[in-house]
């Protein structure tokens, strides 16, 4: 894939009282191509999803909303749970005038694509899930941690920077009970329930989503896929964006019956 980078630009809407902020590439594309948006996960914003957004710039359009109490958007008055972070995501996308997208997600951003993919099932096209968390067998803070302190070699030092900043403009006491509302989440009783075709994305040094959670993530999912990104930590999305962009795009172009049909399930390592 050529690397072409598009460019973004701030804008911002009020969703119920409150001003969030969204990247949003200016590229000319043609209407019928698919918007996608992409979920930041769980100590970070919009920001560290800006080398894949800017590769499929080229490509569709784009959004990245930085999630309330995330980013540059305001905070609400108390930590917006799972769920509601996904019913957040679709008022976003009614005051934008977006009707339907696919949705490309990173750890806990997956969690909220699959809680959007259940109470919002019109809203979504197909979902891209790029290291899902939470693992049932792996579903306490302690276990949670460590598996992220052995994932910080894999990814490069340019992110730690990004984080920071970002679990700072979070603030501790949201960012603690935030995490504590994605362990209590039971994703694994939820993609069996998402109707969409679905691509699940790991890279092969990913601490935080072992090959095995990867794997019985697909098969839960009606109409899922893996790809391995080899060489890649857990955040995919900074990582390695030309391989992500190159499987996403290539997933957006193919047709619903042929990924539900006769692709389900299939492992493919990159």
């Amino acid at each position: 894939m050529k690397k072409q980078k598009g460019r973004l630009e701030s804008r911002w809407v009020t969703v119920k009282g409150l001003r969030i902020y969204t990247r949003v590439s200016t590229e000319p594309i043609a209407d019928h191509e698919t918007a996608i948006v992409l979920v930041h996960g769980l100590a970070v914003s919009s920001r560290y999803m800006i080398p894949t957004a800017r590769l499929l710039a080229s490509h569709c359009r784009v959004y990245i909303p930085d999630l309330p109490g995330y980013g540059r958007s305001g905070k609400p008055a108390h930590t917006l749970t799972i769920v509601e972070l996904g019913d957040a995501l679709a008022d976003w996308m009614d005051a934008i005038g977006l009707q339907k997208a696919t949705l490309l997600g990173n750890s806990m951003g997956c969690q909220i694509i699959a809680n959007f993919a259940l109470r919002h099932p019109q809203r979504i096209d197909r979902a891209v899930l790029v290291g899902p968390t939470m693992d049932p067998r792996a579903c306490t803070a302690r276990q949670e941690v460590w598996r992220w302190l052995l994932n910080i070699p894999g990814e490069p030092l340019v992110l730690f920077p990004v984080v920071l900043l970002d679990t700072l403009q979070i603030g501790m006491r949201r960012f603690l009970r935030t995490f504590r509302y994605a362990l209590q989440d039971r994703i694994e009783e939820h993609l069996s329930q998402m109707h969409v075709p679905t691509l699940v994305v790991r890279g092969t040094r990913d601490t935080v989503v072992p090959q095995r959670w990867a794997q019985e993530a697909v098969n839960m999912l009606p109409a899922g896929r893996l790809v391995m990104i080899d060489g890649a930590a857990h955040d995919v999305n900074f990582n390695s964006p030309e391989q992500l962009t190159r499987e996403v795009l290539c997933f957006m172009r193919e047709e619903h019956t042929t990924i539900a049909d006769s692709d389900a399930g299939r492992t493919r390592v990159l």
